[in-house]
C-alpha cells in the first residue's frame, strides 16, 4: 500500500522538476555566435583600406590641404598606392601655413599649379623620421622627380627634420600617422619652388640708375690768367695787385 502510493507522488515530483529545468533552459537568449573581429583604422576604416583625407580630417587643421587633395585627385592616387602597399610619405600643411600665404595666392594659381603644388608634398616612399638622415639631397618627390624646379633638401639628426626648397625654410613639426606603409608629417609652411610658382615667383627690384657725373661747375673753372700765374703760386704775387687785377680776383 504504501509502495503504491509513494510511487505516484515520486513521479510526479520528477515530472514537476523536468518541467521546471526545461522551462528554464528556453526562457534563457541563445548566444550569438562570436566571429572575427575586424581592426579599425583611423575614423573607423577599417585597416587595410587607408584613406588620406580621413587621416588628416582626425586631425582637425588641415581643411584646405585636403581640398587641394581632393581638386586634383590626389587623394585617390595617394589611396590607390596604398591599397597595393606602396610607402608614401605626406608633407601636410597646416591651415595656418596656408594662412600666411600671401592673400590670394592660392587663387591665382592655375589647375596645374595647384597639381604640381601638392605633389610637391608627397614622397614617392616610406621615410621614418630618422631615415631622413640617409635620404640623398635634393629628395625626389611626386612632382615629376624633378629636382631642378622642385628642389627639396632635408637635414636631419635622426629627432628633428628641416627642410629648405630654395624659397622656403620649415621643419616637421610632428608625426600625424605612420604604420609602416604611410607617414603623415605637419609641416608649418607651404612648400614654394620656382616650379610650383612659374612665372609668377616676383621679380627682383630693378637696380637703381647710375648716377650722372656732374660737369665741374663753371665758376670754379680757371680763366686764361689765372692759369698763366696761379699754378706757380709765387709768393710775391700775393703782395702784387695788378696780378690779381688781371685774374679778376681780389
Amino acid at each position: 500500500m504504501m509502495k503504491q502510493f509513494l510511487s505516484p507522488t515520486l513521479l510526479l515530483l520528477i515530472f514537476f522538476l523536468l518541467c521546471t529545468t526545461t522551462s528554464g533552459q528556453s526562457s534563457s537568449p541563445a548566444a550569438a555566435p562570436s566571429g572575427p573581429t575586424t581592426p579599425s583604422g583611423p575614423s573607423g576604416t577599417p585597416s587595410g583600406s587607408l584613406d588620406i583625407t580621413a587621416i588628416l580630417k582626425k586631425a582637425g587643421k588641415f581643411t584646405t590641404f585636403i581640398g587641394l587633395l581632393k581638386s586634383t585627385q590626389m587623394d585617390a592616387e595617394i589611396n590607390n598606392r596604398l591599397k597595393k602597399s606602396d610607402g608614401t610619405t605626406v608633407f601636410a600643411p597646416t591651415d595656418s601655413a596656408f594662412s600666411n600665404l600671401k592673400t590670394g595666392t592660392l587663387n591665382s594659381f592655375t589647375d596645374q599649379q595647384k597639381t604640381a603644388l601638392t605633389r610637391f608634398h608627397i614622397l614617392l616612399s616610406f621615410l621614418t623620421i630618422p631615415q631622413f638622415q640617409t635620404v640623398s639631397n635634393p629628395v625626389h618627390t611626386a612632382a615629376d622627380g624633378d629636382t631642378v624646379a622642385f628642389p627639396l633638401n632635408v637635414i636631419s639628426d635622426g629627432k628633428q627634420v628641416n627642410m629648405t626648397t630654395g624659397l622656403i625654410n620649415t621643419t616637421v613639426d610632428s608625426t600625424v600617422y605612420s604604420d609602416g606603409q604611410l607617414a603623415v608629417y605637419e609641416i608649418g609652411q607651404v612648400l614654394l619652388s620656382e616650379g610650383v610658382l612659374g612665372g609668377q615667383a616676383p621679380a627682383p627690384a630693378p637696380l637703381p640708375p647710375k648716377p650722372k657725373k656732374d660737369s665741374p661747375p663753371t665758376s670754379q673753372a680757371p680763366s686764361s690768367v689765372q692759369q698763366l700765374w696761379y699754378p706757380l703760386e709765387w709768393p710775391f704775387l700775393r703782395r702784387c695787385p695788378y696780378a690779381y687785377e688781371l685774374s679778376g680776383d681780389r
